[in-house]
């Protein structure tokens, strides 16, 4: 994918010195400080953090930056570490804390070497019951849908997962049975992407692992998202929000939700029109009307 950001050049100054500062001392401390904050931002990218207009993303980024020590930021995304590295790198992105990857096969936190440089490391006990989940599925799961109609390999080797480029014209669902057959779990997304994940495994259940782990009331966690693979995010017992744009089959099965807002704004536009909608945080700026 080509990244949404236009400009990869000269980073502003202020988000510049945010990346060289990383939180200080203990990682215990470091917990603390995190679930202290107002509130929690787990966002999806695609679509979500990354969609929008150029102005509603710099409105929505460069004030997380002002107000980091109020506004936690965790990435809960289909994206793998490495694609995470260079967005935020060469991009005026901002660098979460921490990462549910790979549709939550990937749990990690976000370090800074004494260049400054972001790496995206897993945090390997959280990961433990994934692993166990997935096991050594990768080769069975490729040999299986090895030329199944309709879904075409992705290159990337992913640790906990293999994934698929999905055409819905041509997909035979026999597809789901084959995965279920192997006590793995399948996810169609986007009307574009099949993921085969860990059974019970998704940005859900790993979103609320990690919460837990760094202390984080759910109550003060916005969840973000726009498509279907957001879906056990977006169900948890927490504030979230729909942004505008998000997939119909996403807003059927969210009819019901009563602490989820659906947002007119798309992309970063409507992360802001929910933080003020909810009352999380007094500051957040409008969205462009004309985003």
């Amino acid at each position: 994918m080509t990244s949404p950001m236009t400009e990869t050049g000269k980073i502003p100054d202020a988000l510049a010195e945010a990346r060289r500062h990383p939180p200080a001392g203990s990682r215990a401390e470091e917990y603390v400080d995190f679930a202290s904050r107002r509130f929690v931002l787990a966002t999806d990218l695609d679509g979500t953090f990354l969609g929008g207009s150029e102005a509603d993303r710099r409105r929505l980024y460069e004030w997380i930056e002002a107000n980091r020590g109020e506004v936690g930021l965790i990435f809960v995304t289909g994206r793998d570490p490495q694609f995470l590295e260079k967005l935020c790198a060469e991009t005026f992105v901002p660098w979460p804390e921490y990462v549910i990857g790979d549709v939550g096969t990937t749990i990690a936190r976000v370090e800074f070497d004494e260049s400054g440089a972001g790496r995206v490391r897993p945090m390997g006990p959280l990961e433990d019951w994934i692993s166990e989940a997935w096991g050594d599925a990768g080769p069975k799961v490729r040999a299986a849908l090895d030329g199944h109609p309709g879904l075409t390999l992705q290159p990337t080797a992913f640790r906990h997962r293999v994934s698929y480029d999905y055409d819905p014209g041509a997909f035979d669902a026999s597809a789901h049975d084959i995965v279920a057959e192997m006590g793995l779990d399948s996810l169609v997304s986007d009307n574009r992407f099949f993921d085969v994940l860990p059974r019970g495994v998704s940005k859900g259940p790993s979103l609320l692992r990690l919460l837990a782990h760094l202390g984080v009331p759910e109550h003060k966690t916005l969840a973000a998202g726009d498509t279907l693979n957001d879906f056990s995010m977006l169900a948890l017992d927490l504030p979230g929000v729909a942004v505008g744009g998000a997939e119909s089959g996403l807003l059927e099965k969210l009819d019901d939700r009563a602490s989820l807002h659906k947002a007119q704004a798309i992309g970063a536009g409507g992360i802001l029109e929910a933080v003020a909608s909810l009352g999380l945080h007094p500051t957040p700026p409008a969205p462009d009307p004309a985003g």
